[in-house]
């Protein structure tokens, strides 16, 4: 991987604990495609478990089936117009990734495809088949096997959101392709 530092397990969850907008990549049987999700949580700690609302009836969640597994990719400011652009068009229409010139790495563990140009992070997740609901909800459970952040936002257990790294600061989406970006914490003080 490149610049990317591993992430222990045990801090994977707070990865997204604070709700980014991700990307869901997948692949099975030769095809690949990435979208946006702006639903997405940790549900446990040991191991790392999350949540994720996949719709359906996407193609994601297609190959997310068929494959048993997905990556979650948290891109930073920089990649905003590149997130809102993924969710406008299904990946049954053709390959995302070629499309708009992004690189994949294969995951460590699983390798389902990965982003880490202007990510600030990624987690690989095998999906915890869920077979009485998988056909009534768009919500899949995952176990995180491997994660990985930009040290230059997210490191020792901890994101660190400053002037230095707005382009990797996450995005959280508000609707209709606005976006807010993290940034500005506030350290509290006991009372």
């Amino acid at each position: 991987m490149s610049g990317f530092a591993p992430v222990r397990l045990e801090h994977a969850s707070r990865l997204i604990n604070h709700g980014p907008t991700v990307l869901v990549t997948s692949a099975h049987g030769g095809r690949r495609n990435l979208m946006a999700a702006a639903w997405s949580m940790p549900v446990e700690f040991t191991p790392p478990r999350i949540a994720v609302v996949i719709d359906k009836h996407t193609f994601t969640r297609e190959l997310v089936g068929a494959s048993g597994a997905f990556g979650l990719c948290l891109p930073g400011l920089a990649l905003a117009d590149l997130t809102w652009s993924v969710g406008q068009h299904s990946g049954r229409d053709g390959d995302k990734f070629a499309r708009y010139g992004l690189s994949a790495t294969a995951g460590p563990v699983l390798g389902v495809p990965l982003i880490e140009a202007g990510c600030a992070a990624w987690l690989e997740c095998r999906l915890i088949p869920e077979r009485h609901t998988e056909d009534a909800y768009d919500t899949c459970f995952a176990e995180v096997v491997a994660a990985a952040a930009d040290p230059r936002v997210f490191a020792n257990g901890r994101w660190v959101f400053d002037a230095h790294n707005a382009d990797l600061q996450t995005i959280h989406h508000l609707g209709a392709g606005v976006f807010v970006r993290a940034g500005g914490t506030v350290q509290a003080r006991a009372l």
